[in-house]
Formats: structure tokens, sequence, C-alpha cells
């Protein structure tokens, strides 16, 4: 046979999208920051708090103090493309996990596309994408559990080569 078919349980997708932005205090910023994943995912973002006390940061424990929101399917595709494109398509060897996800962060929100509003103010988000395999409910599943063997879980050279065929990517070393 010439042209090899490709297995597709072995193909790589894109599970989930989850943008996390950390303001370190609650109030009129924490709403703001809000207002922009509302704006960037058209999702209703999810207030995360402070696990304890830290006075030198001035937070209290169970304090708001960051939005996330989780993104599925063709439109966690479509913002990762976009976030990607404010990194150049160009990320570090240390932003893969060994198990197989990635992540990275950008500075400011304007970047993404969306327009500035003086009101708003500037924020930094960031990506952590998860990756996953057809078949991967199999352990998550509540009848009739299972576990997903060693050959068939993503590891940090499979979330590469994903990223690299997929969008073209670079991947450096080192910080340059």
């Amino acid at each position: 046979m010439a042209d090899e078919k490709q297995n597709v349980m072995r193909a790589v997708t894109v599970d989930k999208l989850i943008i996390n932005c950390c303001v370190g205090e609650s109030g009129d910023r924490l709403t703001r920051a809000a207002r922009v994943l509302e704006q960037l995912t058209g999702q209703q973002p999810v207030y995360s708090k402070a696990r304890y006390t830290l006075r030198s940061f001035g937070i209290r424990r169970n304090e708001k103090i960051a939005v996330h929101v989780t993104v599925r399917g063709e439109k966690a595709l479509e913002i990762l493309e976009r976030g990607l494109k404010v990194k150049e398509y160009e990320l570090l060897q240390q932003n893969f996990s060994d198990t197989g996800n990635f992540g990275f962060g950008i500075s400011e929100h304007i970047d993404l596309g969306i327009k500035y509003d003086p009101t708003t103010g500037i924020y930094g988000m960031d990506f952590f994408i998860c990756l996953t395999r057809p078949g991967a409910r199999v352990s998550r599943r509540k009848i009739h559990k299972g576990r997903i063997g060693h050959n068939h879980k993503i590891t940090k050279e499979d979330a590469i080569k994903w990223f690299q065929d997929k969008f073209e990517g670079v991947v450096l070393a080192v910080a340059v």
C-alpha cells in the first residue's frame, strides 16, 4: 500500500482551553477582568478564591482574586489560534508538560483583537490547553471505568509534534 492509513484512535485533539486572568484582588478590577473574558469567549466566567491569607500580597483566605473560563470545541481552537498569533507561534520547551498539555501567557488582552476600552484597562491572561485522544472517556466515565494504556497516553513529544504540525509552530529549547 502506497498511502498508509492513519489510525483514527491515535489522532490528538484539543479537549479544552482554560483561560485564567488573575488580578490578585477582589472588587472592580476583578469584575472588569471578568467582562474581558466574557467578551473574548462569549461565556460566563467563574471566580476563583484565594486558598490562604498572604499579608505580603494583601489577600485574605476565600477572597475572590481571579476569573477563569473553560472553552471546548471549535471556539477553543479559534481562540487558541488568536493567542498563538500573539506569541508568533513560538513556544518554549518548558511550556509543555509531561502529560501532553501546554500553556502560555500573554501580557495584554488587546493583542487578541479586543478593542481597547479606557474604562476597562489592560489585562494579561494565561492560556492552558489540554490535549486528548479518542477513547479517553474510558477513564472518566461512571460505569465500567477503565484505564488508559501507556501507549495511548499523550506524551510531551506527542504534544510538541501536534503543535508543530497543526500550527506550524516553533518550539525553542531555551528563552532567547
